[in-house]
């Protein structure tokens, strides 16, 4: 029987108008009629809209989507191959730019004492770029002022002890996840603890309440949860939950 506009739109996450905006320009027009005369998808259509989100998702117009997907000698596994790697690049471009947040809310770097060229060799991007974003949402809280303080002091070898730390902490929470560890379980935890720990050490004091509002942002913000699931996918979703565990059991 197929499936009406309604359950394709819900299927999708889009509206019926948008379905009914692809029919109208050409784009993607159903496969038949229901004996009332609406709509009825297929699976072929299903097939063909799962692209035209893909490519709409990575920028392309629906007119340039169009030619696209309609070009006989294009097989449709070429279109997978093709936004697979799209996609892999628009990634690989997020989890830097979510690097460059992290270390700038978490240690504004204006002032501290590296060159321009250890900056970058230490971060592999403009450490300041987002300054004037972290300003405006952190710059007057105690963090914000206590963390510019500490790291103005902070030399070469200091960030890169902080990045060595973070990577050794991401590469140990990555093999628990891969062990099955909950989000709840004791070494998650533990490992929550070590993430905040870290925190404290390097950058701010960081109560638990504010440790759960890092949690809920490692995964509201699409830029720190690229950075997250970079080290090892789902990881954004699993530590926030294990911040949020730790934080209960220290109430």
């Amino acid at each position: 029987m197929g499936y009406s506009v309604g359950q394709v739109a819900r299927l999708a996450g889009i509206t019926v108008r948008t379905l009914h905006h692809y029919d109208e320009i050409g784009l993607l027009g159903p496969s038949g009629r229901s004996h009332a005369g609406h709509r009825r998808y297929e699976d072929d259509d299903l097939d063909r809209l799962q692209q035209i989100l893909f490519y709409r998702e990575l920028g392309f117009p629906l007119d340039e989507v169009a030619v696209l997907l309609d070009d006989p000698d294009t097989d449709p596994r070429e279109h997978l191959r093709r936004q697979h790697h799209l996609l892999t690049a628009r990634i690989a471009e997020l989890q830097k730019m979510a690097e460059a947040v992290e270390h700038a809310m978490e240690a504004k770097k204006m002032g501290i004492n590296l060159t321009p060229e250890e900056k970058f060799e230490v971060f592999g991007d403009d450490p300041e770029k987002y300054n004037d974003e972290v300003e405006q949402r952190w710059g007057d809280t105690d963090a914000y002022r206590e963390s510019q303080r500490r790291t103005a002091r902070y030399t070469k070898a200091d960030w890169q002890r902080v990045q060595d730390e973070a990577k050794d902490w991401g590469d140990r929470y990555g093999a628990l996840m891969d062990e099955g560890e909950a989000p709840e379980g004791e070494r998650a935890m533990a490992m929550a603890e070590e993430h905040r720990q870290h925190i404290c050490r390097w950058f701010y004091e960081c109560p638990y309440e504010l440790h759960r509002c890092l949690g809920d942002m490692y995964v509201a913000d699409e830029r720190f949860k690229a950075f997250y699931d970079g080290m090892r996918p789902g990881l954004a979703e699993h530590v926030r939950g294990a911040i949020h565990a730790n934080a209960d059991r220290h109430a």
